[in-house]
């Protein structure tokens, strides 16, 4: 089975890939020679998921899934959330959004995170969600330089590493994406079943 993935987020791609089992297979935006950059004008992570599914599946017509993914911090208020991407200066830039968390959280003993992704799969024009949670916390400063976004801050609870100092396989064991995609795996695979009945 395909379907195009509404990103053009590129680690997002190589993450969902390489959970995906075999027999399934992933278009990225650009693979399917779509240049659109969908807004995400939403106050949640469900509605922006949504929006940019429901967009793609009204150009193509063809079965499609997005996702969108926050980090949420509780001495924040859950912050920065649906603004993770652009935390910092409205713009995505990693290494400032990282900058001004870090500041917000200077001091602080009470640093508890979680990344959360919600995934939205549209197939034969029905919608369904999916979602996975990975809490643990917010590091002092920076360590380890793989991953993307937030991870290296990131510490998920049952390790000592953050995710920029894992490898993609280690960070597998514990992502909220890779949570997400395996529920939207099992209904894949169900509808799939159900299809050749």
């Amino acid at each position: 089975m395909t379907l195009i993935f509404a990103t053009n987020n590129d680690n997002k791609v190589q993450e969902i890939r390489q959970a995906l089992p075999e027999g399934f297979a992933i278009i990225s935006l650009k693979e399917a020679g779509i240049l659109k950059d969908i807004p995400e004008p939403h106050a949640t992570l469900e509605e922006n998921a949504t929006e940019k599914a429901t967009v793609i599946y009204q150009m193509t017509g063809k079965n499609c899934f997005s996702e969108d993914s926050g980090l949420e911090v509780a001495a924040l208020n859950g912050a920065p959330g649906v603004k993770s991407a652009r935390f910092a200066d409205g713009e995505p830039q990693y290494s400032s959004n990282m900058d001004k968390l870090l500041q917000l959280l200077k001091g602080k003993e009470q640093r508890d995170a979680r990344f959360k992704t919600v995934i939205s799969l549209i197939i034969n024009g029905k919608e369904q969600q999916f979602e996975g949670v990975c809490p643990g916390r917010i590091t002092e400063a920076p360590s380890g330089t793989n991953g993307f976004g937030y991870d290296p801050v990131f510490i998920p609870d049952g390790s000592n590493k953050t995710f920029g100092q894992m490898s993609l396989e280690e960070k597998q064991e514990f992502s909220h994406r890779k949570k997400a995609v395996k529920k939207l795996v099992v209904y894949l695979t169900r509808f799939a079943d159900s299809e050749h009945v």
